[in-house]
């Protein structure tokens, strides 16, 4: 049986079900032990009530036709009782008399009750003890029979009856909560296979755990585990393959710079060493680029939705961030326009600059001089429309669908790059609830656009 982890505050689902069960199987024996001890008590003294009956009524059939032997009635009577005190043969008191209250014999225990009495049934007090008398009458003549028998006997032959009945019932009941036990441990035995399947895994062991035998309340369980290890194994995948590309990414920039700071530690030109100077300056430039990108990938990855929402207008964003890269636009003599109308969507105002950012700045890093980038922000069918395009050469087909690849930078650009912009792009667009895409425009040119797909104004 699996142990409770050391500080776990949860109960055993076995216990709890062996606790429930007990419970219930005990208090229903109990009241059918109860319930089988009182009728059976009742039946006990039915049966009783009609054996004095039977030997009133036997005792008086004696009377009528033997009335001139009563005076050894008594005697042979007291001779055939039984010596052992048995409680299912108590000893019989009678009075034999007539209806005006005349005794003609009576046993020697026989309470003293008037024969004048109504026929039936009725309670005495005899010695301080409690009798059950029964009178019955021929109804020919006048003679009276009157037996009677002590309660305490009855009682405890009552007793003695009723407790037979119930005595099957303790007996068997420790042979019924082994079974319950042994079936509820059989039952739970698969949960138990699961924990110790679960417990025996590696961290590098995500396989699917085995629902053959799992019972079916347990099937939607195990099948959100299985999910939560797909979706761990995917994690696993993705973390230490965006290691190894952020190691070889990085792995270039600093081989730069320790050449560079080789070259300038050993050149005697201070041509040279200026140049190589220059050079360490822009490696540590690419190699800061990349963590701060790494470092934003690394935040908006674990995001399940965003961080703060609120209003945005799209195009009071648009032209703020249009302002902050112009400088750079115009030092690189690319052409920045813009065609900006206010549209208001829900979402964060801080990822959606850097939406804006990261395509700006693609567009002005992979365009030659003489570009013509333009921002806009429209509705289009009913969508919503935040967009970056330019009249360059646009992208290789082949290279198209991979640009949202971290760390792809397309097979044919020389331009300095993480190749993680637009990783960071989409990221944020499945956050928006957005669509993120690209593409070649028809007339020449490319394109990068979040589209809100029938989205209405906040």
């Amino acid at each position: 049986m699996p142990r409770t982890a050391p500080g776990a505050t949860g109960q055993s689902l076995r216990w709890r079900l062996l606790r429930a069960v007990f419970a219930t199987a005990l208090l229903v024996w109990g009241l059918v032990a109860i319930l089988s001890y009182d009728k059976a008590r009742h039946e006990a003294e039915e049966l009783m009530d009609g054996h004095l009956a039977h030997s009133a009524r036997l005792l008086l059939a004696l009377v009528r036709d033997n009335e001139s032997l009563l005076a050894d009635l008594a005697t042979r009577l007291a001779l055939a009782r039984s010596g052992e005190d048995r409680p299912y043969e108590s000893p019989l008191e009678f009075q034999i008399g007539r209806a005006d209250g005349s005794l003609l014999l009576r046993s020697e225990q026989a309470p003293a009750s008037s024969l004048a009495a109504l026929p039936g049934y009725e309670n005495i007090t005899h010695h301080g003890h409690p009798w059950r008398v029964l009178t019955i009458a021929a109804p020919a003549d006048d003679y009276r029979v009157q037996v009677a028998q002590s309660i305490d006997v009855r009682d405890r032959a009552a007793l003695e009856v009723a407790s037979q009945t119930v005595l099957p019932i303790a007996l068997i009941s420790p042979l019924l909560l082994l079974l319950i036990y042994l079936s509820v441990r059989g039952g739970l035995k698969p949960l138990d296979d699961l924990a110790a399947d679960v417990a025996a895994r590696s961290p590098e062991n995500l396989k699917p755990l085995a629902n053959h035998a799992a019972p079916l309340e347990v099937q939607p369980l195990l099948a959100a585990l299985n999910q939560l290890l797909v979706r761990l194994a995917e994690a696993l995948d993705k973390e230490r393959r965006f290691t190894a590309d952020a190691a070889h990414e990085l792995r270039t920039p600093l081989a730069v710079i320790k050449i560079q700071a080789e070259v300038a530690q050993l050149s005697r030109n201070p041509d040279d060493r200026q140049h190589a100077l220059k050079q360490i300056v822009l490696g540590v430039d690419r190699a800061t680029r990349v963590l701060e990108q790494l470092l934003r990938l690394a935040r908006l990855d674990p995001l399940a939705g965003l961080p703060k929402a609120g209003a945005v207008d799209l195009g009071e964003l648009a032209h703020r961030v249009l302002v902050e890269t112009r400088v750079t636009a115009d030092a690189g003599a690319i052409h920045l326009h813009a065609s900006l109308t206010p549209l208001i969507v829900q979402g964060d105002g801080e990822l959606l600059a850097i939406v804006l950012r990261n395509l700006l700045d693609n567009a002005l890093r992979y365009t030659p001089p003489g570009t013509t980038v333009t921002l806009f922000v429209r509705r289009q069918n009913g969508d919503i429309l935040l967009a970056v395009a330019d009249d360059g050469p646009g992208v290789s087909p082949e290279d198209l669908p991979r640009l949202v690849e971290r760390f792809y930078r397309g097979r044919e650009v020389s331009a300095e790059g993480s190749g993680l912009g637009l990783a960071i792009v989409q990221r944020i667009a499945e956050l928006h609830s957005a669509r993120f895409e690209v593409e070649n425009l028809s007339g020449g040119g490319f394109e990068a656009r979040l589209r809100w797909v029938g989205s209405a104004e906040v």
